[in-house]
């Protein structure tokens, strides 16, 4: 006989008894990294028209740079498109749904649905300077990001402006030149590769 002071045990009481723990983010190659390592690595993204390459400032924005370096270094990049441009202004990509056919898996859009704080610094947003793009509210940046074909400083220090294009610009450029219709490419130009690898030693003279 089960006497009052100890109920017979539910499958309910029991699911109550050990909460589901909470999601675990899975570890990405950069998020222990200092701003030093940061800084050493640069990323190139071989597209459909060209290979862009570009160098990262984590000293002025190192979380937007801690986030495309995992993205780049993870593969989510890979075969997203620059899927918005705006001629003689930005190219911008990183939409985790660019991909060919618009689907991602649970894990990518739990990744692309990952939020970094906002980075305003003071690298000018110049001609081949990368930016992190977002909402209107504030530390909505996720996943995209652009690329400047001409100077904007009404981005100054609103913005996360995080590296620079080293190569490729004339890339950069074509791809700002093909034609669009309301800031949609006709034929967006997708990434077939994203890489990071240490950035060439700078010679000194």
């Amino acid at each position: 006989m089960v006497s009052a002071q100890q109920p017979t045990p539910t499958p309910e009481a029991k699911a109550n008894a050990r909460p589901t723990p909470a999601a675990v983010v899975p570890a990405e190659p950069f998020d222990r990294a200092d701003v030093r390592s940061m800084a050493a690595q640069c990323v190139a993204l071989d597209t459909e028209s060209g290979l862009i390459e570009a160098e990262m400032y984590p000293e002025h924005a190192p979380e937007s740079v801690r986030n495309f370096l995992n993205l780049a270094a993870t593969g989510l990049f890979d075969g997203t498109s620059f899927d918005r441009v705006v001629p003689r202004f930005v190219i911008q990509g990183g939409n985790m749904w660019s991909r060919e056919g618009g689907t991602v898996t649970r894990e990518i859009g739990q990744r692309a649905r990952r939020t970094i704080p906002d980075e305003p610094n003071k690298i000018l947003h110049e001609r081949g300077v990368l930016s992190m793009a977002r909402g209107d509210e504030a530390n909505t940046a996720t996943t995209n990001f652009f690329i400047l074909v001409s100077a904007a400083p009404y981005l100054d220090g609103k913005f996360a402006a995080f590296g620079r294009v080293t190569k490729g610009m004339e890339v950069v450029d074509a791809i700002n030149k093909a034609p669009v219709s309301e800031e949609k490419p006709e034929k967006p130009v997708r990434i077939k590769k994203a890489t990071v690898t240490p950035c060439p030693a700078k010679t000194t003279m």
